[in-house]
């Protein structure tokens, strides 16, 4: 007798750590508030409600608030359009910063920040890269930057410095392709790219050497493309591209036998496993960087009413637990971990939006996201959400 999609769909989530708690907990979550470790197992977390305020349907016990939206005029900056992928940093007075893409074209994007104190009042904004085009999604670092993605046909990566302190740099070793977001194998010491077309692929960088700090140089290295082999449990073939700047012919048909996703989306590293989102076929993979194996998570094509479609952002927190966000669908955010596949919240009224720039603050207390056109589906009306448990 075939396998139901759920025990399907729950293997995978044991095999690649999506298992809530457990093992995964490490010694700093088990002395955290009640606030944070309600942040850290929200597969226990209950229906959701009736919309707020803010157009936010959340379950018992957590709230939330608008931080900033498009046209705002916060501390002399305006606050961008289109506000899409983000991620936080910690600063040295237990605040932290929230960066947001601007995924606005002909050289109108660019990546904006917004300063929060240990209170999580906001103090602060500034913008950290200008005068970019179409920055959608991207990746943080564990040396405290931000990789911007500019989703064009021949976009680049910018490393931005979330403080405001450094220029925003161009790491042309990454590629010139249509750029979707970005992942730091940290024990590797390599990134992993999606790339947002039909017919797109995953990329892996190599550094060819480590800066003083043992972090990976992003100006001398090589990209290379991914390759499945086999049916069902996968293993990828990695082929060196010839030439990843795209002088005469594009990224994804350099290599023949390079393996073609369906529109990549987000992408994230956690223990040694990439996952990521292919959102023209409903897809959540995860590569095992040890193993070498890729394999399927999510499906929504098993499911005859499937909870999550429109995959789109991913992230995890610290419990391993995988958070997906959703363009289209049904506005949700989704957990999913160890069978368990559940919204943790749905926002009302913006469905010619989408929900992108999920991030965890440094301390896991609160979850920010964005409506890129908010409830009227025009850029200039983005939305910066946070939640936070009662």
């Amino acid at each position: 007798m075939e396998n139901s999609p759920v025990d399907f769909q729950r293997r995978r989530l044991l095999r690649y750590g999506c298992i809530g708690l457990g093992a995964a907990l490490s010694h700093n979550l088990l002395v955290l508030s009640a606030s944070k470790a309600a942040m850290s197992n929200l597969t226990s977390i209950g229906p959701l409600q009736a919309p707020d305020m803010n157009g936010v349907r959340l379950p018992k016990g957590y709230t939330s608030r608008i931080v900033a939206y498009s046209g705002q005029n916060l501390f002399g900056y305006i606050w961008h359009a289109a506000p899409d992928g983000g991620a936080t940093f910690a600063t040295d007075e237990d605040g932290w910063i929230y960066v947001s893409n601007s995924e606005m074209k002909n050289n109108a994007g660019g990546v904006g920040a917004l300063r929060f104190d240990h209170k999580g009042e906001l103090i602060d904004t500034y913008p950290i890269l200008k005068n970019t085009n179409l920055n959608c999604a991207g990746g943080s670092t564990p040396w405290q930057t931000w990789l911007s993605c500019e989703e064009t046909e021949r976009g680049r990566v910018w490393e931005c410095d979330p403080f405001g302190k450094k220029p925003a740099q161009v790491r042309k070793a990454l590629g010139c392709f249509k750029h979707e977001a970005v992942a730091v194998d940290t024990k590797n010491k390599r990134l992993y790219l999606t790339e947002d077309e039909p017919d797109g692929c995953l990329y892996r960088y190599t550094p060819n050497l480590l800066n003083a700090a043992g972090h990976p140089d992003l100006e001398d290295g090589f990209l290379e493309v991914a390759e499945i082999l086999g049916d069902q449990q996968k293993t990828i073939r990695w082929h060196r591209l010839p030439d990843p700047d795209a002088a005469t012919i594009v990224t994804r048909k350099q290599v023949k036998q390079s393996s073609h996703f369906n529109g990549g989306e987000g992408i994230w590293y956690h223990q040694g496993i990439i996952y990521f989102t292919t959102k023209g076929d409903d897809k959540v993979w995860a590569y095992d960087t040890h193993h070498n194996h890729l394999d399927i998570i999510y499906d929504a094509a098993r499911y005859t009413s499937p909870i999550l479609t429109g995959v789109d952002n991913i992230i995890t927190n610290t419990a391993g637990e995988l958070l997906v966000a959703e363009d289209n669908g049904d506005m949700q955010i989704v957990i999913l971990s160890d069978g368990t596949i559940k919204p943790l919240l749905q926002l009302v009224g913006h469905d010619r939006s989408e929900i992108a720039g999920l991030a965890f603050s440094p301390d896991g207390s609160r979850l920010y996201f964005s409506s890129p056109r908010g409830k009227t589906g025009r850029h200039e009306n983005g939305i910066i959400f946070e939640i936070i448990a009662k």
